[in-house]
């Protein structure tokens, strides 16, 4: 049987904005045990949901019922270098999941810039990076299996229950629980990254070239200030060069964390100097260019605790936006010390992936954890809506089931897959309640 704490302990999520004390938490070690404690739940009246490692600012894993830790579900169970996929347990650690493709000489195409999330919490709330033509790490999934309400085990793909699949690779918790995900993958390869500085008006007037021209592109506008940090990676024939012991240590660590957490620090007790601040860690950073396999390009450690807020605009309306977020804070008495960052990904076929259907741009704002973040984030977000924005389902935002069934076209479709999986809503909370009705 599985492990059941009959005490279950209270959880956090990892910005600590999310507290819940459930009524009991279960370790299951296979997909049978999983099964069985989804029955048990339904047996006793309680919801259940599936928690990873809590790096959601909403409370879309938050339940005062049976809370799944899926902490003994962990590891790849089968590599098919044939077919280019590989099929990994649920609670695998993206971090695990990294380091054991490379070891096997292979590698997802895309991914996020923090890899501590479990695989199915990742995909479940739509984590990505930046990409022309490669899209998020949902879109890079080739067949899942998952638990339902009643405890069977279902498995599809885009051959096999082929409407669960199209739902399903960005599930939201809704339609059960994940056990297990098969990923495409590819032989490991190199990427060369390059960092610049560039000025806002330059990054926003070369946008469409900068993204054209190269496979994966994102920049950091610093408010208060007219920089940006650019960062462009695209594939190269090698050799690896990474960055320097010493040099990454002090831009990975000293500054990106140790320094900017001082700085932080700083401007939560001192607002007024923020815009300083901002002017100087601006202008502290230099253009470097390192080439490493891709983990080491695209991920990078995230220590400085924060808020944040991401919406997914039509590619053609960011930098409009962006423009309007600057004149915002420009003209208001916001004291704003996290970079904005923005990033692309292409349209994808997944019923409530933020891409669904349109290129997209994403446009997240920040702020340093113990900052009042409303009035920020509710000026950014009343942008973001005019635009036809979409928010990023794992983090801060205010939208309902009325406003995401006009912003989805297959909205609808999503929500039928839910009520044939789940008709007795098992796996809600109030969470999904505000975002897809009941």
């Amino acid at each position: 049987m599985a492990t059941t704490s009959r005490t279950a302990s209270t959880w956090r999520n990892w910005a600590g904005n999310v507290t819940v004390r459930p009524v009991r938490e279960v370790t299951p070690a296979s997909a049978g045990e999983l099964a069985e404690a989804v029955r048990r739940a339904a047996e006793d009246g309680l919801k259940v949901k599936p928690v990873g490692t809590g790096h959601s600012f909403t409370a879309a894993a938050a339940t005062d019922g049976v809370l799944i830790r899926p902490d003994l579900l962990t590891g790849i169970r089968d590599i098919d270098r044939a077919a280019g996929t590989v099929t990994v347990e649920a609670g695998t650690p993206l971090k695990r999941l990294n380091v054991a493709l490379a070891r096997e000489g292979l590698s997802l195409t895309n991914m996020g810039d923090i890899m501590e999330q479990t695989v199915a919490g990742a995909t479940s709330t739509g984590t990505h990076g930046t990409g022309r033509d490669s899209a998020s790490t949902s879109a890079q999934i080739r067949a899942l299996e998952l638990v339902t309400a009643d405890g069977s085990l279902l498995t599809c793909s885009a051959e096999e229950n082929a409407d669960v699949f199209a739902a399903a690779r960005l599930g939201l918790g809704a339609l059960g629980v994940v056990t297990a995900i098969a990923f495409a993958v590819e032989p490991l390869f190199l990427l060369r990254a390059r960092e610049e500085p560039m000025t806002f008006d330059r990054v926003t007037a070369d946008f469409e070239a900068l993204h054209a021209e190269n496979e994966h592109f994102e920049f950091y506008w610093f408010p208060h200030t007219g920089n940006c940090n650019t960062k462009r990676n695209n594939r190269s024939a090698g050799p690896a060069a990474p960055p320097g012991r010493i040099s990454g240590w002090v831009e990975d660590e000293l500054l990106s964390n140790g320094a900017f957490q001082v700085a932080c620090s700083v401007g939560r007790a001192v607002p007024v100097a923020i815009p300083a601040i901002a002017r100087l860690s601006s202008r502290a950073l230099s253009a470097r260019t390192y080439t490493d396999i891709p983990y080491k390009v695209f991920t990078s450690p995230r220590r400085v605790r924060f808020m944040e807020m991401e919406y997914a605009v039509p590619r053609e309306s960011a930098v409009e936006a962006l423009r309007e977020v600057k004149a915002l804070v420009e003209r208001s008495p916001l004291r704003v010390s996290f970079p904005v960052e923005v990033r692309t990904a292409p349209a994808d076929d997944i019923t409530l992936s933020t891409a669904s259907g349109r290129d997209t741009a994403y446009i997240a704002v920040h702020l340093y954890r113990g900052t009042p973040y409303q009035a920020y984030f509710t000026a950014v977000e009343r942008i973001m809506t005019a635009h036809g924005g979409r928010p990023h389902w794992g983090k801060v935002h205010t939208r309902d089931a009325a406003y995401l069934a006009e912003a989805y076209p297959r909205f609808a479709e999503f929500t039928a897959v839910r009520d044939r999986l789940d008709p007795q809503r098992l796996f809600t909370n109030d969470y999904l309640r505000r975002i897809l009705g009941d």
